[in-house]
């Protein structure tokens, strides 16, 4: 049975109120203001005009994750790493290692991983 459009219109808002506060504070980390607000503006379009087969998605949060992580990388010309991404989240942001996990798609497992890469890298290269 498939849901209603009613449902699929509250599952999307629900997504939008969820996810779109962190979505523009991490462009706001990589872009000017004005950027930033157009590439979150341009990811929610995108997620509601295919919001029946990002729903479909194994991990939805993962999907739009990946879609706006690289058109925050096309915008600014720098891509980011994952660990990068997650540090920037839980350090910069101040998000907890759930709040990370949902924002992501990821598991709080490989947030956890992605944080003690960080630190190791920070470790290294502070030591040359």
């Amino acid at each position: 049975m498939k849901p209603s459009p009613a449902v699929l219109t509250n599952a999307y808002y629900a997504f939008y109120d969820l996810h779109r506060p962190t979505y523009h504070a991490y462009a706001a980390a990589h872009l000017p203001t004005e950027e930033a607000r157009i590439a979150t503006s341009k990811l929610f379009e995108t997620v509601a005009s295919t919001w029946t087969s990002v729903v479909a998605e194994r991990r939805p949060s993962a999907w739009a994750w990946q879609w706006f992580t690289q058109t925050v990388a096309r915008r600014s010309g720098r891509t980011s790493t994952a660990i990068e991404d997650t540090h920037l989240l839980h350090h910069r942001l101040r998000l907890s290692i759930d709040q990370i996990a949902t924002v992501t798609g990821a598991e709080p497992a490989t947030v956890c991983a992605r944080l003690a890469a960080a630190r190791r890298e920070q470790i290294s290269g502070s030591d040359g």
